[in-house]
């Protein structure tokens, strides 16, 4: 069993097989399903499409989990946002089912793990540890994690990468398009070509633990001492291109955090937006990777953000048009948002577009963070704005049809899309607009967290002007 678990499909032909293998036989015993139900009685029929879309998302699971790499990926991406690919009545269950990818995959053996990690170290697992836990406490999409403890006492996490992986993930990037097909998680407008490119550099970047690290020291150097956010350290002299030790940190997961009493899950919610929206006015850097699994509320009330494997860097010019757009909003001007949105790259040509109706659309998208109001985000409204991206029946697709997303967009759109996912679970409520307003005109805390956040980066020398767009002093 295990010997099967293990194998991973690394060739291109192999793995495009596999996936379309999925694809194929259940869209055909589906359509098999609806025709056969036209001569069954209606409870009979809704009793077979049932076991067919039960059978179809253990499939999926059970496909995309053992093929690791890119695949599972977009498999842990939809299972926390409906990306509105399946009939309403099934959305339920098939969430139900990805969601186990969040946080599983199958296990890799101890005997490759150690192999893996003495060719990297060049040295017995022994004599580095004090101890080294055989059993994995985590599976992410390319590698798992291990709980050990160095010589000196302290207790790090350790991330293997899968023998095979790196392999597999290239011919992924290559079906990137068809892979993204399952999951429906392109919006219409989108350059194919230029995306896959991005997601390819992105994703490729995941296999240098390397590289990750770097982003990730860059990111515990700007929030250490922060009061509510906390990156864990990296020890550097273990940390290879295939296996990263960081320090350990003790906490909740998400589904424990998801039972807590609203006020907390409230303010954990804001510290998660502080977070992933806030890096990209404090630091011009995001990580793009926005899923539950990557947040541990730790004991003393700070949040702990893990996985820098998959981040974004932006430039100022790139910022500032985004407020630029805001402001548009803001402002109740639409044909200066059409113009702020045809600089950004989305609209190719603007004088086509119907500029009250693009008005409709940008608020149905991102309206949670745009109006001035205490707001819960529940998963109706999370529903609302997906769907306003990618749902065939939405009173925006063929206006999203002439839009273009550009490839430089797609890793912000994935956070955006995520951090409203996450915090539909939570059912969070704040005024998220007076919290934006902070980081985009510089205007005063909206919220005790955000004394304390301010306090924090003025500490730092950063002063609490704006630094973005025309108004910029």
């Amino acid at each position: 069993m295990a010997g099967k678990e293990e194998r991973i499909p690394t060739g291109r032909v192999a793995r495009t097989a596999k996936v379309g293998t999925v694809i194929g036989s259940q869209g055909a015993r589906y359509a098999g399903t609806r025709a056969a139900n036209v001569v069954r009685s209606k409870e009979r029929a809704t009793e077979q499409l049932d076991k067919r879309h039960l059978e179809a998302a253990e499939r999926m699971v059970e496909t995309l989990g053992t093929m690791k790499g890119a695949a599972m990926k977009i498999g842990q991406l939809a299972s926390f946002i409906d990306t509105e690919f399946l009939p309403p009545e099934y959305r339920e269950l098939y969430q139900e089912k990805l969601s186990a990818l969040r946080t599983s995959a199958p296990p890799m053996s101890w005997s490759k793990v150690s192999k893996v990690l003495e060719q990297e170290w060049e040295s017995p697992v022994e004599e580095l540890f004090e101890q080294f836990d055989h059993e994995a406490i985590a599976a992410a999409s390319i590698g798992q994690v291990h709980r050990a403890i160095l010589p000196d006492g302290r207790v790090v996490a350790v991330k293997i990468q899968y023998p095979g992986v790196a392999q597999a993930l290239r011919a992924d990037m290559q079906n990137a398009g068809m892979i993204l097909r399952l999951a429906k998680a392109l919006p219409p407008g989108l350059d194919a070509k230029a995306a896959a490119e991005e997601l390819k550099e992105r994703v490729l970047e995941e296999l240098d633990y390397e590289y990750e690290a770097q982003n990730q020291r860059t990111f515990a150097r700007a929030y250490r001492g922060h009061p509510f956010i906390y990156v864990p350290d990296v020890i550097s002299r273990l940390t290879t291109e295939r296996v990263l030790v960081t320090e350990w940190v003790d906490g909740l997961g998400f589904e424990d955090i998801k039972e807590l009493p609203q006020d907390r899950k409230d303010r954990f919610g804001e510290i998660v937006f502080r977070f992933c929206f806030g890096s990209i006015y404090h630091l011009q850097h995001f990580n793009a990777d926005a899923h539950p699994g990557n947040y541990v509320l730790m004991l003393d009330g700070k949040v702990a953000f893990l996985d820098f494997g998959m981040t974004k860097q932006l430039d100022k010019e790139q910022i500032e048009l985004e407020i630029a757009a805001l402001e548009a909003v803001f402002d109740n001007d639409p044909d200066r948002l059409v113009e702020a949105l045809h600089d950004l790259g989305f609209l190719r040509n603007p004088k086509r577009i119907d500029a009250e109706r693009m008005m409709g659309h940008v608020k149905a998208v991102g309206g949670w963070y745009m109006e001035d109001r205490e707001l819960t985000i529940d998963s109706e409204l999370v529903m609302r704005a997906i769907s306003a991206v990618t749902d065939p029946r939405s009173d925006f697709y063929d206006m999203m049809r002439r839009e273009n997303v550009p490839a430089n967009e797609l890793m912000g759109r994935r956070m955006e899309s995520g951090v409203l996912a996450v915090l539909g679970q939570l059912n969070a409520t704040r005024n998220w607009y007076r919290i934006g307003r902070e980081w985009w005109f510089a205007e005063e805390p909206a919220s005790e967290l955000g004394e304390q956040e301010w306090e924090f980066f003025e500490s730092k020398g950063e002063r609490r002007v704006r630094k973005f767009g025309a108004r910029a002093g």
